[in-house]
This record gives structure tokens, C-alpha cells and sequence, in this order.
């Protein structure tokens, strides 16, 4: 790939496998068509959807807000496109789209925006197994052509003289963080680079093998928490791990920088505000990945316990403002979707026989310590119940004369058919003999008539 023409054919491509891949209802776009950006420039996100109609929105997780979408505090919506006018380092996070009435969420994106004056033009989405993947080391006033140093997880790669890099015929080994740095001018942050291949990329799962569980079993955690992901998973042999987009690093796998694997099971022992962000279940043999979760972490003393996973329509749902020291019954204020519902003298709030218009981000505030994060909660439609089975045969004797094995009714219908085909055979036998009887009877008296 050479050229700003293959870069772009190519994100399409990916564009067009990430789609397929995950979910394939819709996919985030960005223009300009990179993951890092410099501080007061612009960017336009747009939800690429099959249908119209779902309603998709775009949706981030920052470092300073979680779950929020567009239009609320930040960018300016219009249908499925979200514009950032005026960018800033705060705006760096994971970016995604989402459907309320699809329930279902877009694959993620990584976006970057620094306050200094290098940035590492990289693909936005990932690349294709054997193609080839340009990357620029760009600088905020001067030309894009000055020579620049590539680095990959920290070590060296070489120096290009005219700032351009080009990896021919990628393969998973070129997965990992790269930046680069101009001398005189600075360091890029780092970008993500994902590699898929070429039978993953081209499959579309919808059958999810495996669900992400939580323990302890809620969205939010204080700093310096500890939490165990595990995947649950109907075979064994899928060989499922733990995985996560957060704002520090993206898709990623537990052992690779954080947590500590132990087969299907993640543990992160000690929480930090950096370890926020979207977590979900893999198997690169299945080609497959279960529902994501969004887990939060905060540096403050107030969190909302809510359910990790999407609640039953009609169950009751509890709500619980927790801080970090003192008892969970303190008196609490809960909001939804920045809205006050009321306030508890508990600190417990019960949704009772939830619907669809429960849907929404929730949080809490306790007087003299402080706010919750937001924390989205989702309901899913309860599935409709099938007819009772019908009521077996009665054990009486004139009822259990009546039954036949359901295996052996086409066997009866030919029984059936045949004994009908032999009472008609019959009855036309006995027809035809009973006229040929009156017929000889008939010839016998004529007989007799012409003696006399």
C-alpha cells in the first residue's frame, strides 16, 4: 500500500472486516482518518449503518467522563455524525457507536490528542494480514517530510529520512504500540496497531460462546481495588481470555501490561483511574468475542453500585451510593441522565419492574463526600414465553387405547390406507359377483319360458 489513495481503500477494507466481524449493523468512521490528533484541530465521527433507522449515536468514555454521548458536554450530533470542533488532550478516549433500540454497540476506537507538537499518522481501525501499513511522523507547523525515528513497544525500529514508514505484508508480529519522534520538535504519543487475518477478518459471529462475568459483580470500582474477569465459556477447548480498550491502551490482552491471566480468568489486583474502560472475552481459535462491559475506576470516595450486564424487562433493579470509608446507608441523591429522580435515606434505590425507559445513565451524590461516576444501564427485552406443552394421554384404560407413538403415525396411515384400499377391493368383488348372479338367474327363467 503506497499512497494516500491505498491508505484510505484499505481503511474501507477494514472498515468493511471490522464490521463483519463484530457486530455488523454499524461501524465508526473518522475524518481525517487517524487515531491522534493535535490540540484545536477538528474531527468528524459518523456511525456507517445498515439501517437508518436503528438510531445509532455516537458514544465515548474519557478520562474525565464515562459513557457519554454525543452532544452531552461534548461534540455536536447531527443523525449518526458527531463533530468535535475544537479538540483538546481531555478528548482522548475510547470512542464507539450505539443503538438504544438495537441494543448493540459498534467495535471501539482509540483516539489521541496531544498538546505537543508530534503526531504518529497510523490506520484507525485494524490492518489486513498482508498488507502493507504507511506511517507518517507529522509535526504541527513544519513539513511532513523531515526525518523522523519509528520506535515499536519501546525499542527502535529505524530512521526514515522523509518521516514516512512503510511495514510491507504485515503479519500479528507487527501488532504492538508505535510512536516516533522528530529531533528538534518531540515525541508522538503512542497508537495501537492491530493486525487481523484474513479467514478472522472475513467471518461474521453472532453466536456468543462466552460471557464476561465480574466479581465482585459491579460496574465501578475505588482506586486500589482488586477484580477477578473471568470468561465463562461452553467449551473449554475455545482457549477464551480477557481483553480491554481503555484510554492508555488499546485491545489488548490481560498479561500484556496489566492483570494476571490464569487460563480464562484475569485478575487485576490493585485498580487504577487508568485501568477504566471497555472489557470483553476472545478466542482467536473460535473467531469470536462475547458482549463487552464498561468497568469504571475512580480517584474519588463515592461510587453507584449497578449491574454489570443488561437487567431483565420486569425485574427490580437496586441501586446502592457507596463511599469509601464510611457505612453504605448514608443518606443518597440518585440522577438519571443528569435528571434528579429523588433522594434516599438509605443510600438504596430499587427500580421496581423495569422497561425500556429505565434505560439511561444513572449516578448518585452523598453530602460531604462527593459524586459517583455515571454508570449506563441496560435492559433487554424479556423473551416470549412458548405455548404450554399439551397435557399427555390419561393412564385410564379407554384412554390409553387412543394412544400411538408419534414415530409410528405414518406407518399407521399407510396401515390405514391399505385396509381401506382392501374394503373397497372387497365391496367391488362382492358387486360384481351379486350382478353376475342375478344375470344367470335371469337367463335360467328365459329358459324355462321357451319350453313352455
Amino acid at each position: 500500500m503506497t499512497g494516500p489513495t491505498g491508505f484510505r481503500q484499505t481503511e474501507r477494507q477494514n472498515q468493511r472486516n471490522k464490521q463483519n466481524f463484530f457486530i455488523p449493523a454499524a461501524a465508526l468512521t473518522v475524518s481525517p482518518s487517524r487515531s491522534q490528533f493535535f490540540s484545536r484541530e477538528s474531527v468528524s465521527l459518523s456511525c456507517e449503518e445498515n439501517s437508518s433507522s436503528a438510531g445509532w449515536t455516537v458514544w465515548r468514555n474519557t478520562t474525565t467522563e464515562t459513557r457519554t454521548q454525543c452532544g452531552d458536554g461534548w461534540g455536536e450530533p447531527a443523525g449518526s455524525t458527531c463533530k468535535i470542533s475544537y479538540l483538546y488532550p481531555d478528548d482522548s478516549g475510547v470512542y464507539w457507536c450505539w443503538s438504544s433500540r438495537e441494543g448493540a454497540a459498534s467495535s471501539s476506537i482509540q483516539l489521541t490528542v496531544t498538546g505537543g507538537s508530534v503526531i504518529l499518522q497510523s490506520p484507525v481501525l485494524p490492518v489486513m494480514e498482508g498488507d502493507d501499513v504507511t506511517l507518517s511522523c507529522l509535526t504541527k507547523t513544519t513539513p511532513s517530510n523531515l526525518p523522523a525515528t519509528f520506535y515499536k513497544d519501546g525499542s527502535l525500529i529505524r530512521t526514515e529520512p522523509k518521516g514516512h514508514m512503510t511495514l510491507h505484508h504485515v503479519t500479528s508480529s507487527d501488532e504492538g504500540l508505535y510512536r516516533c519522534n522528530i529531533s528538534g520538535h518531540g515525541e508522538s504519543p503512542s497508537s495501537w496497531i492491530s493486525v487481523e487475518g484474513l479467514v478472522l477478518a472475513t467471518r461474521c459471529t453472532t453466536n456468543k460462546a462466552a460471557a464476561l462475568t465480574v466479581s465482585p459483580s459491579r460496574s465501578q470500582f475505588f482506586t486500589r481495588e482488586s477484580v477477578s474477569l473471568s470468561c465463562e465459556e461452553n467449551s473449554s477447548s475455545a482457549g477464551w481470555t480477557v481483553w480491554r480498550n481503555t484510554t492508555r491502551g488499546t485491545r489488548t490482552q490481560c498479561g500484556d501490561g496489566w492483570g494476571k491471566p490464569a487460563g480464562s480468568t484475569c485478575k487485576i489486583s490493585w485498580l487504577l483511574p487508568s485501568d477504566s474502560g471497555v472489557y470483553w472475552c476472545w478466542s482467536s481459535r473460535e473467531g469470536a468475542a462475547s458482549s463487552s462491559i464498561q468497568l469504571t475506576v475512580t480517584g474519588g470516595s463515592v461510587i453507584l453500585q449497578s449491574p454489570v450486564l443488561p437487567v431483565m424487562e420486569g425485574d427490580d433493579v437496586t441501586l446502592s451510593c457507596l463511599t469509601k470509608t464510611t457505612p453504605s446507608n448514608l443518606p443518597a441523591t440518585f440522577y438519571k441522565d443528569g435528571s434528579l429522580i429523588r433522594t434516599e435515606p438509605k443510600g438504596h434505590m430499587t427500580l421496581h419492574h423495569v422497561t425500556s425507559s429505565e434505560e439511561g445513565l444513572y449516578r448518585c451524590n452523598i453530602s460531604g463526600h462527593g459524586e459517583s461516576p455515571s454508570s449506563w444501564i441496560s435492559v433487554e427485552e424479556k423473551p416470549s414465553t412458548p405455548d404450554p406443552p399439551t397435557s399427555p394421554p390419561s393412564t385410564t384404560s379407554s384412554s390409553s387405547l387412543c394412544y400411538f407413538p408419534s414415530y409410528l403415525l405414518p406407518l399407521l396411515s399407510k396401515m390405514i390406507l391399505v385396509v381401506l384400499l382392501l374394503v373397497l377391493l372387497r365391496r367391488r368383488c362382492f358387486q360384481r359377483k351379486s350382478e353376475g348372479n342375478q344375470d344367470i338367474e335371469g337367463q335360467s327363467i328365459t329358459y324355462s319360458n321357451v319350453n313352455d
